[in-house]
């Protein structure tokens, strides 16, 4: 088992590099795997390297970071993926979302969340800055006006007891881990219902459990 984690970085400008390696070398649980400047070096350096987490930029030359991410989709390739950008519209952060984007940080706030948001996609889980999931919940919201997997009180199959216990500590936003703990069952188990609950709630991430838990008096 590897003593650190791995994080490649990926922006277009070496100050920003810089900055998060910087940030990065602040904790002695993470190392840098290097770095690359434009989305079609990010899609080489891939196919022959390897890194737990990509820091990626979504404005970047020759080829974006959604760009990057439908390659990666293409391919079949899964990568755990922090995006980390001064774009904060929560309409391309739900596009990255779909993409396989596994966390989103605005530049602006990086100095707060990158280690956090680092070892939480690390261990599987999603990661968004305080900002972003204000923009997300607020989308959610008005989509849900029309999106009937949102606008529906009822789940096309009943939740279990068990499910509903681990909705409630989602929302409370504790990690998988966590939740394992509290509940003294394993981490696998957490995983299994939280893969059950978006099938049946049919919705894509922590956000969606959110909402529907405040809909139906959960929380």
């Amino acid at each position: 088992m590897r003593d650190k984690i791995r994080v490649h970085i990926a922006d277009d400008h070496e100050v920003v590099i810089q900055g998060v390696s910087a940030l990065i070398n602040t904790d002695d649980s993470i190392e840098v795997e290097g770095y690359s400047l434009t989305g079609k070096d990010v899609v080489e350096w891939f196919k022959n390297n390897e890194a737990d987490v990509l820091i990626l930029d979504i404005n970047m030359p020759k080829l974006d970071g959604i760009g990057v991410l439908k390659t990666f989709k293409n391919r079949s390739f899964k990568q755990k993926t922090i995006i980390l950008s001064g774009l904060s519209d929560p309409k391309i952060v739900q596009e990255m979302i779909a993409l396989g984007a596994n966390g989103f940080i605005e530049k602006g706030s990086a100095s707060e969340h990158i280690i956090q948001a680092i070892k939480a996609v690390y261990r599987g889980e999603q990661y968004y800055s305080d900002e972003i999931k204000d923009s997300l919940f607020d989308l959610y919201i008005n989509e849900s006006k029309t999106d009937e997997a949102i606008k529906s009180s009822v789940a096309d199959e009943p939740l279990t007891e068990r499910e509903v216990e681990v909705l409630k500590l989602i929302t409370q936003e504790l990690s998988t881990a966590e939740i394992a703990e509290k509940l003294n069952i394993t981490v696998k188990t957490i995983e299994t219902h939280r893969r059950n609950l978006y099938k049946k709630i049919k919705v894509k991430n922590v956000v969606g459990l959110a909402i529907y838990a405040v809909k139906n008096n959960i929380v």
